[in-house]
């Protein structure tokens, strides 16, 4: 099943003439090691025992990769998550700075967003994770979301509605939680089907969405584009909701994959990376459906 994530569909690569996820570099390791082995003479078989008083050498380091002495730092779980948690703890305060900066210094956000997009794409893009190269798309993205959010939550005072951040948090937090126990579950199956099926639906709501940019920016449904044109743009809305959340299952199969396949530690980074990328697309949809709800009577 491949990942329509950017970030996770790497580890899906074969390796027919690609780059793939970097736990190739470990397969292209072991098979160059295969390869020298046919060239070379047999080795000698050692002598079962050493002459007494001597010490069989201890082997010192870490471990290199090749067929004869495999890579034991594997990624789990837990270094995932707490990849991920660094990650959050970097972007939250970043959001706190934006919040605060966004009545004196409304552009910040903007620049932010196009600064974290470059950011986003040399993540995805790059080969070797980068783990202060992640850290500083949490913070840019923090500083966005700081002031996009003040924004929303300026609109939706205006029309007398206050705690649309908090609500926006909380229904980010509980879209999680039960994603990944549908996941747990097994109720629904992650499997190349799901993959097709999020595929045509997400390009097919990203047409829309830079349809709809374009439509604001002539002022359609009050600056909201199509998201602001009634039942219409809550409908749309709700899509975008569904699609986030559940692309957070297909992050989870990604991580259970990349866990199984026996990836290095350091891949942790890109997972946490990835899984960053699609909570903030979620908190976003989340954030925009309760401002336009804000505005309805």
């Amino acid at each position: 099943m491949n990942n329509k994530n950017p970030i996770f569909s790497r580890m899906d690569q074969q390796n027919e003439g690609q780059s793939g996820f970097a736990y190739g570099e470990g397969v292209a390791a072991y098979g160059q090691a295969g390869q020298q082995t046919a060239q070379q003479p047999p080795l000698q078989q050692p002598p079962l025992q050493q002459p007494y008083g001597q010490v069989p050498p201890v082997p010192t380091g870490r471990p290199t990769g090749s067929a004869y002495e495999p890579v034991t730092d594997r990624m789990t779980i837990d270094d995932v998550i707490v990849r991920s948690g660094i990650s959050i703890a970097v972007l939250i305060p970043f959001a706190v700075i934006g919040y605060n900066l966004a009545p004196s210094m409304p552009w910040l956000y903007l620049v932010s967003m196009f600064v974290g997009l470059g950011l986003g794409f040399a993540n995805a893009l790059k080969k070797v994770v980068s783990p202060p190269l992640i850290l500083a798309y949490a913070a840019v993205e923090g500083v966005f979301l700081g002031g996009i959010s003040y924004a929303f939550n300026q609109w939706a005072l205006s029309n007398g509605y206050e705690g649309i951040i908090s609500q926006a948090v909380v229904g980010t937090l509980v879209a999680f939680v039960v994603m990944l126990a549908l996941y747990k579950s097994k109720l629904v199956k992650v499997n190349g089907r799901f993959a097709k099926i999020m595929m045509v639906a997400m390009v097919s709501y990203l047409v829309i969405a830079l349809l709809s940019f374009v439509a604001a920016i002539f002022g359609a449904g009050n600056g909201f584009g199509f998201y602001g044109m009634g039942w219409l743009g809550i409908g749309l809305c709700l899509l975008g909701v569904a699609l986030a959340a559940f692309s957070l299952m297909l992050d989870f199969e990604s991580i259970n994959r990349g866990i199984q396949a026996g990836l290095p530690s350091r891949e942790s980074w890109r997972m946490a990376f990835g899984l960053l990328v699609t909570l903030i697309w979620l908190y976003l949809e989340i954030l925009r459906l309760l401002a336009i709800l804000s505005g309805r009577d």
